[in-house]
């Protein structure tokens, strides 16, 4: 697992100078050509399904996948088709448990999403879909089918975190529905990511007891690190920063493309330059990329505050996690907390240290609520770590934390000892 992100760090830093790939759709399992609109379909309907080896870096191993279209909704409550990859485990496992990876390949691009690198695609955003392929293959070989969704949909809403978790939700369905997953409406189910996984593994146990009860009924927990909580409050954390800063970017993209909202009139000539080279970028091509980039410099100057754009604080709103219900299944969650060695500034006032990306007090505050709620919560802060080295602290432990689950042990708490944080209250 260390390997895995040690490589994708490498890749970060190796790859900056990249280009992304242009968007251009070319496989048609991707659309959904029925005669029924999907506005009349029940969400995590099976639409088409095709069988085939699991690709990593566009080389076919011997485990089978069983890839699903299925009908889910958007950022804004439509009905849309989304692609979910269901990988079988050696002997075909055990149907009685099953894991939800969600995948932190956070890009503006569909055609790197897992399930394009899984079917054999090569691209250079989805080069970060090879490096999970390690943490695939620890589940795979205790037994667990592993489901790996498009969390971000087939227009890549990067960041669009409800959206990100109702396409989670709704691949579980899917796979739970189709007769060749050998899954099956008993089937227990744990989620897990980091990063941008984190995004979908929690907004899906956040919206599963109204958006999914039935799916709800079937978690035995999530496994989440490196979790965004108010992204209002990150953009002002990574503005000016070294590494990071050009993720505020690919972020105000993501949320204008989910919201359908127009950011032109507020931009800068160097906003639209920054837009226009963004438009399809895996987070690969920005990370290091804008050392120093800050929201005032792709604004107009009488934008400067961001609570000036409406538009922007609406959106920001509607992707809180602090907004967002409280999940009823226990969550285990690492948070790095020293941002500084990825360039990030870890004073900021009100803001206080993180990982160099998220934000440490905001997820001790998002914990404690949910502890104070009644969710059994297992927090483990990084204080000396940043966000990648984070990763590799916490994935070891989250794999056997979702053992435990699966085996129907108490799930640890550490609710009542985890430091207060910052207000969940929406940043102005």
């Amino acid at each position: 697992m260390a390997t895995a992100l040690s490589a994708l760090t490498v890749l970060f830093a190796s790859t900056a100078q990249l280009a992304p790939a242009a968007h251009a759709a070319t496989d048609p399992f991707y659309e959904y050509t029925g005669d029924t609109p999907l506005a009349s379909i029940e969400p995590g309907t099976v639409l088409a399904t095709r069988t085939l080896d699991y690709h990593m870096a566009g080389v076919p191993l011997p485990v089978p996948v069983v890839q699903l279209l299925y009908r889910t909704t958007d950022a804004q409550d439509r009905a849309v088709a989304n692609v979910t990859s269901v990988l079988k485990p050696p002997g075909g496992g055990d149907p009685a448990k099953a894991i939800a990876y969600q995948s932190f390949y956070d890009s503006l691009n569909p055609e790197d999403g897992p399930s394009r690198s899984i079917a054999g695609d090569v691209s250079f955003g989805g080069l970060t879909n090879a490096a999970e392929g390690p943490l695939l293959a620890a589940s795979l070989a205790q037994g667990y089918t592993v489901i790996v969704a498009d969390t971000e949909g087939q227009h890549a809403d990067f960041a669009a975190g409800p959206e990100y978790g109702m396409n989670t939700l709704d691949s579980i369905r899917a796979a739970t529905r189709s007769p060749d997953t050998g899954l099956g409406p008993d089937t227990r189910i744990g989620l897990t990511g980091y990063s941008g996984g984190a995004i979908a593994t929690n907004w899906a146990a956040a919206l599963a007891p109204g958006y999914a009860p039935d799916v709800n009924a079937r978690l035995v927990g999530a496994a989440e690190g490196g979790v965004l909580v108010n992204p209002a409050r990150n953009l002002r954390y990574v503005s000016g920063s070294v590494g990071w800063a050009g993720v505020a970017g690919m972020a105000i993209i993501g949320v204008a493309r989910s919201f359908d909202i127009d950011f032109t009139p507020y931009m800068s000539d160097y906003g639209h330059a920054i837009v226009d080279r963004m438009r399809y970028a895996a987070i690969s091509n920005v990370l290091w990329q804008y050392p120093g980039l800050t929201w005032q410099q792709v604004v107009r100057p009488e934008y400067a505050d961001p609570a000036s754009v409406p538009p922007m604080v609406d959106a920001l709103r509607r992707i809180d996690l602090g907004l967002a219900p409280t999940p009823t299944i226990p969550m285990l969650i690492g948070q790095g907390a020293q941002g500084s060695i990825e360039g990030t500034d870890n004073d900021k006032p009100g803001i206080g240290g993180g990982d160099g990306v998220m934000i440490a007090g905001d997820v001790r505050s998002l914990a404690n609520q949910y502890c104070a709620d009644g969710t059994p919560v297992e927090y483990h802060q990084y204080d000396l770590l940043s966000h990648v080295p984070s990763a590799v602290a916490w994935l070891p432990t989250s794999l056997v934390w979702l053992n435990d689950r699966f085996a129907g042990k108490p799930a640890p708490s550490t609710c009542g000892s985890i430091a207060p944080g910052n207000s969940l209250d929406p940043t102005p």
